[in-house]
């Protein structure tokens, strides 16, 4: 048994599959850090200087200066401008996953097709032929 798992864990795919899953976490990390850090205020900047990461709702008439003051009174805040940096990060990391795989498609051979063989006219013909001799 521990042969067997020794066998299935040396394949390629899942050393292929290993090296995919950390690179992918770290793409991520990198991807929500330019968004977080750069991207993000300088869409602030133009839709008034407010940060994204600052824009909530809390139900009730009292209005709340931070996300971290509504938490502390007990109220329940709808972090939505926290969600609009989360989509806007998976909206980068898709793009940026599309055009690593677009640049790894460009770099594989392309696939020879195999010789068109006779169609099924030319094979019948052929028979007929054959049973005419």
């Amino acid at each position: 048994m521990l042969k067997e798992f020794k066998d299935f864990i040396m394949t390629g795919n899942v050393i292929d599959f290993a090296v995919a899953v950390i690179m992918a976490g770290a793409l991520g990390a990198v991807i929500n850090g330019f968004v977080s850090k750069i991207a993000m205020p300088l869409i602030g900047l133009v839709t008034g200087g407010k940060s994204f990461s600052d824009m909530f709702w809390t139900p009730g008439d009292v209005e709340y200066a931070t996300v971290e003051a509504a938490k502390e009174a007990g109220v329940a805040a709808v972090e939505y401008g926290a969600w609009i940096d989360t989509i806007v990060s998976l909206i980068v990391v898709g793009f940026v996953m599309f055009m690593i795989v677009k640049a790894y498609n460009k770099t594989k051979k392309p696939v020879e097709e195999a010789p068109a063989g006779p169609s099924d006219i030319d094979l019948l013909t052929e028979i007929r032929d054959a049973l005419k001799k």
